[in-house]
């Protein structure tokens, strides 16, 4: 069986402008430029996780139309892939990079609770909203499986374990924080390219944008260290895949001509959708139209009875 090493993808929403956003019922934590009126005043910025001295870049993308899908005459294509068809996204916020140990773990192991307690900080509003978030169990063993923590990727956590830090983080924050739909990641990845990758359709230069299976060294690599896409996103080509919020279906491309913000609701654990491909992946698999199922055997290594919600 073939591993796929799954990463949060995060996506923040213009708070009371775009589709889906939650109020806010405390007030956010200051952060310049992480407010807009509209899409023309959105601005990069760094959201700050409170006393964790970690932060998390977040870039604007801004709203357009895409033709979603590659045509049956680029290399790698599968069926799953088309019809293409035309898709208007909103203009929202992207993280710069693939979720890294340091953030993640912020949640998954109350480093902000922690440092609240040996310094006597007293918890805010918002702190006290996110301490009520659920948070994972420990897991049956490290799972960076020593490849790298830090500003390496966050991996092996399950779909609900990247949607609940989410919600961790648009409660510690005050801002809203999602996983991105499909539709979204493939139009942040593309960054206004209609080519097989966001560099152009030549596999060979794409040693220069991500790490695959011949040059990863059999293990991901920290973030950020490839060229980014025209928008500034880096890694959106292999490292690790990334979670986003749909529900995968093989022939959904054909019912949706025209859709603006198109999300598969998922109805069932399996199969959801990961995109972008992975360190061990072909570079066929890294293309931006490319499209990856979850499936029950991802968690066959797991010896837990039963197997752990939070991760693969």
């Amino acid at each position: 069986m073939r591993r796929v090493w799954l990463c949060v993808c995060l996506t923040g929403v213009l708070v009371g402008w775009a589709s889906g956003a939650e109020p806010k019922k405390v007030p956010a934590l200051p952060i310049a430029n992480s407010d807009a009126g509209n899409a023309a005043e959105m601005k990069a910025y760094t959201e700050q996780l409170e006393h964790a001295g970690v932060g998390i870049d977040m870039l604007p993308i801004p709203g357009g139309k895409y033709l979603m899908g590659s045509p049956e005459s680029e290399t790698g294509h599968s069926d799953d892939e088309g019809p293409q068809h035309e898709v208007e996204i909103a203009s929202f916020w992207m993280a710069r990079t693939e979720t890294t140990w340091e953030a993640y773990d912020v949640w998954g192991e109350k480093v902000d609770q922690l440092r609240r307690k040996f310094t006597g900080l007293q918890a805010t509003e918002r702190d006290e909203g996110a301490d009520a978030v659920t948070r994972p169990t420990p897991p049956y063993t490290d799972m960076s499986f020593n490849m790298g923590k830090g500003k390496f990727p966050a991996i092996c956590m399950t779909q609900h374990a990247a949607r609940t830090y989410c919600k961790w983080l648009s409660k510690k924050t005050g801002r809203y924080y999602r996983l991105p739909t499909e539709a979204e990641w493939e139009y942040a990845c593309r960054a206004g390219t209609s080519t097989a990758y966001s560099f152009g359709d030549d596999p060979a230069v794409i040693g220069d944008y991500a790490w695959y299976n011949e040059n990863s060294m059999g293990k991901y690599q920290r973030v950020g260290k490839k060229k980014p896409n025209p928008w500034g996103l880096h890694d959106m080509h292999g490292n690790v895949a990334e979670w986003v919020l749909d529900q995968y279906i093989p022939t959904i491309y054909g019912d949706r001509q025209g859709a603006k913000n198109p999300l598969e609701i998922p109805k069932t654990l399996y199969p959801r959708i990961v995109r972008g491909g992975g360190w061990d992946h072909e570079p066929s698999q890294l293309r931006s139209a490319a499209r990856m199922a979850s499936a029950e055997e991802w968690s066959d290594q797991d010896p837990q009875v039963p197997r752990s919600i939070w991760y693969h």
